[in-house]
């Protein structure tokens, strides 16, 4: 992962302030570096020094392959074309990537030795649509003379653009600078691109943003398609049908599950200055749900059996409720944060992973945040969701802000709570999110709303609303948070394969609002994934339920002065990472 900033002007400054810079070595850490391109006006002109510039500049965070690849690649120094790349390329044109994937995608990139601007486009293009993981990319071809810019399909990395009032000065970076104003997030339907091919024939004023260029995901129009990746299935049920542990599509998930992690979780480099007699590369991102749960355990399969697992489970403190249990002492907890919903179940959750995994080095970090740090804190994450600025923005970015900077009370032995326990900071760089089990397999409580209304038919139709906006979720907002820590956050139920065989299943082989099957009542809401759960030997986290009941959320409604969404559900903020 890294940080990423470029900018096309025809001033003689890249418009990078000190303080932007330090937000982008906070994302890339192990290497800052600088690139420069320089167009000239070929026709007489009354400037005849007026020149187009173009000013790159990356950081990185290391975390694939064997040395730091540094950053902007370059052709050559000081010619060629240049690529900025921020992300996991997983697969090319449907091979794994191995070793470093930003020297891959440069590579592959220049592969075409034709000197054709037109072929040239056509190639890049088609490099660009067979990347499947998650990314956000600047880069000048200097054949083509085009700068191409975007995200992935699914939105998953930060690129925000600003374009100067005299349209002759685009920027584009990982996160915005100060003062923010003028800074959008860049669409993620598609890939974009500014021809530059005029710009040294033209004698009149040259507007960058009349020759930018969306160019689709898709080469043909498919309405059928959902978020440019696969074809959702709309069949509907047979008449007798049943989701249980006999399913055929039971084994199959915990494949295609594996198949996710692997490249996630495996071959990841030792983090730097870790202080730790465990070696820990990976942390889970966690509450003790159902899909943090199952990614925590099918990792435990994968990671080295030498290698530590980390649990990070976030509590607020609530100062109403501290009020309230000072007046009434009957309601005070043991500790405040350990009232808090999320940290209930993530004990629960902690105590079952090392019962079933007790070979496995397993620290649940509970990260309790009182109200005057989450204040002190509030300036900077403002700075760091911008351009987004609502209170539900505001509420999810609390939460992912602490749980990326991995600071608590540490948990190894003992499940409960103790009164002193030490305090440690995790080392690992890349962390985990159970994001997207909840639009994939039917987890929120409007999808049985759908169905009881429309039946099978209504509950695809909002299944298909659901996987289509994804990529409008918002997820460049929780990069820019969590990277501002050094760490990469991984979404495994959103690898694009595993997205393809999600969609592609019927509607009946992930969730069954029909059929109110027992054993010891498994919840109907992503009945296939607690079905898996169940089956690695997850009982207490296969029947977790997914919604807050009324009284957690009375406990945890905010006091004045905080995000209102802080201490909402899970269901209500919809979103599922922990």
């Amino acid at each position: 992962m890294c940080g990423i900033h470029a900018t096309i002007t025809t001033l003689t400054d890249s418009g990078l302030s000190p303080e932007l810079r330090q937000s982008l070595i906070n994302r890339g850490p192990d290497h800052l570096g600088e690139a420069q391109r320089e167009l000239p006006c070929e026709l007489p002109c009354a400037d005849r020094d007026r020149r187009l510039r173009l000013y790159f500049t990356s950081t990185v965070l290391a975390l694939r392959g064997d040395h730091i690849a540094k950053q902007p690649l370059e052709e050559s120094t000081g010619v060629g074309s240049v690529l900025c790349w921020n992300g996991e390329a997983w697969r090319i044109d449907g091979r794994p990537v191995r070793g470093n994937d930003g020297e891959t995608i440069f590579s592959t990139l220049q592969s075409s030795t034709s000197s054709s601007r037109e072929i040239r486009d056509v190639h890049v293009l088609d490099v660009l649509r067979s990347i499947e993981g998650p990314f956000a990319f600047v880069y000048y071809d200097f054949v083509a003379g085009r700068v191409y810019y975007g995200r992935d399909r699914l939105g998953r990395r930060s690129l925000l653009i600003k374009t100067s009032g005299s349209t002759e000065s685009i920027t584009l970076s990982s996160i915005a600078s100060v003062p923010t104003d003028g800074w959008e997030e860049v669409s993620s339907d598609g890939i974009w691109s500014i021809d530059l091919n005029t710009y040294g024939n033209m004698s009149s004023e040259f507007s960058l943003e009349d020759h930018v260029t969306k160019n689709a995901w898709l080469q043909s129009s498919d309405d059928e398609m959902v978020s440019s990746i696969g074809v959702f299935n709309k069949e509907l049920p047979p008449p007798k049908h049943a989701l249980d542990f006999s399913s055929p599509s039971l084994q199959i998930l915990r494949h295609r599950l594996i198949e996710s992690l692997k490249p996630r979780v495996l071959n990841v480099p030792e983090p730097p200055n870790a202080t730790s007699d465990v070696d820990f590369r990976i942390a889970i991102l966690f509450s003790g749900g159902l899909d943090c749960t199952v990614l925590a355990r099918l990792a435990h399969e994968l990671v080295p059996i030498d290698q530590g697992l980390d649990l990070i489970n976030v509590a607020f403190e609530n100062p109403r409720q501290v009020a309230l249990e000072a007046k009434q002492p009957h309601l005070r907890a043991s500790d405040t944060y350990e009232g808090c919903p999320d940290r209930a179940t993530g004990r629960k959750a902690f105590a079952e992973l090392k019962s079933s995994c007790p070979g496995r080095y397993w620290r649940f970090i509970a990260v309790n945040v009182p109200f005057e740090e989450a204040m002190a804190h509030k300036t900077k994450v403002l700075s760091l969701i911008y351009p987004h600025d609502t209170e539900m923005d505001l509420s999810i970015a609390f939460a992912l802000y602490f749980a990326a900077r991995g600071t608590g009370d540490r948990y190894v032995d003992q499940i409960e709570w103790q009164p002193s326990p030490p305090t440690v900071s995790t080392s690992a760089r890349v962390l985990l999110s159970g994001l997207g089990a909840d639009e994939l397999f039917g987890g929120y409580a409007r999808h049985e709303v759908a169905f009881k209304r429309g039946g099978y038919s209504g509950l695809i139709d909002e299944l298909i609303l659901d996987v289509g906006r994804i990529g409008q979720r918002n997820l460049g907002r929780d990069d820019r948070i969590m990277a501002h820590w050094g760490r990469e956050v991984r979404f495994p139920y959103l690898d694009e394969e595993f997205l393809k065989f999600a969609i592609s299943s019927p509607v009946w082989e992930k969730c069954d609002f029909e059929n109110a099957f027992h054993p010891a009542v498994i919840d109907p809401a992503k009945r296939l994934l607690r079905l898996l759960a169940d089956q690695l030997d997850l009982p207490i986290a296969a029947r977790q339920k997914k919604k807050a009941n009324r009284q957690d959320r009375e406990r945890n409604r905010p006091s004045q002065g905080y995000s209102s969404g802080i201490y909402m559900s899970r269901e209500q903020l919809n979103y599922g990472w922990v």
